[in-house]
């Protein structure tokens, strides 16, 4: 399939089910299910992307196989941890600042999640069209990073999921596993799992542009949506959190500082 109509495609897609969720959540006055439903749909993408793709077959399924089965992992940890549980304290804030308008500006907070995952697909399609297939190194590279990724960010998430389970951990702060070494060991290890598909095309044509998933992604967590709105909330509710702020590394695990 020609690029710009697979292009065409993917972005019809991603508008249709941001705005299926957006009345979903209209609904339910509950957009945590955004969540999910961001990690599924483009690993739905990076499924069809490499279907209608023209390029090497090698790099195809390399973008199949890893934008699938992290979509598929990703969205099945959001979806236990957001449904039937009360609207992420990220959302419920922007709900109650936009007030009368909260309907009309979480359409916009949606769309503007269909765009980014249409700039985060960049990672799937240069791969995905190239002609030229990814050297021995490179796929050997992709693999390496993508299973350090995904066995990272899932091993971060198990932890934290069994630390706040704990009666006895409740209002406190998790310092265990990679929690002890960063205050986001999740949100890392998200951005290395893009940076895989750079390592994979940064030899082919326009191989270039998938450096610029990855750094939206930091960016997009260190600087946006991610870190600053869910530190400010933690700094006043979990007990120490100051202190761990200042003690360790917010993204990067790194061995902890001494006060």
């Amino acid at each position: 399939m020609p690029v710009i109509v697979t292009i065409l495609v993917v972005v019809i897609g991603f508008v249709l089910v941001f705005s299926v969720v957006w009345l979903w959540q209209l609904r339910t006055e509950n957009a945590g299910m955004v969540d999910p439903v961001w990690a599924a749909s483009l690993g739905a993408a990076a499924l069809f992307i490499a279907a209608s793709g023209t390029g090497a077959m090698v790099n195809r399924v390399c973008v199949a196989a890893g934008g699938a089965v992290w979509g598929a992992r990703l969205a099945q940890h959001l979806w236990r941890r957001n449904h039937g549980k009360p609207e992420d304290p990220r959302y419920r804030a922007f709900r109650e600042r936009w007030g009368e308008q909260a309907a009309l500006n979480m359409f916009g907070f949606f769309q503007l999640q269909a765009f980014i995952s249409m700039l985060l697909a960049i990672a799937f399609f240069v791969p995905a069209y190239a002609d030229d297939a990814a050297s021995p190194l490179g796929v050997a590279g992709f693999v390496a990073v993508w299973i350090i990724a995904v066995a990272g960010e899932a091993a971060a998430d198990r932890q934290l999921k069994r630390f706040v389970a704990d009666p006895a951990h409740r209002g406190k702060v998790c310092r265990e596993g990679w929690w002890r070494y960063s205050r986001h060991p999740n949100y890392f290890f998200e951005c290395v799992h893009w940076l895989a598909y750079a390592v994979l095309s940064i030899e082919l044509p326009w191989g270039w542009a998938t450096l610029a998933p990855p750094v939206l992604m930091a960016w997009l967590l260190l600087k946006v949506s991610g870190i600053p709105i869910l530190e400010a909330r933690l700094a006043e509710t979990r007990d120490g959190y100051r202190d761990y702020m200042r003690t360790t590394s917010a993204l990067i695990p790194w061995p902890r500082k001494r006060v």
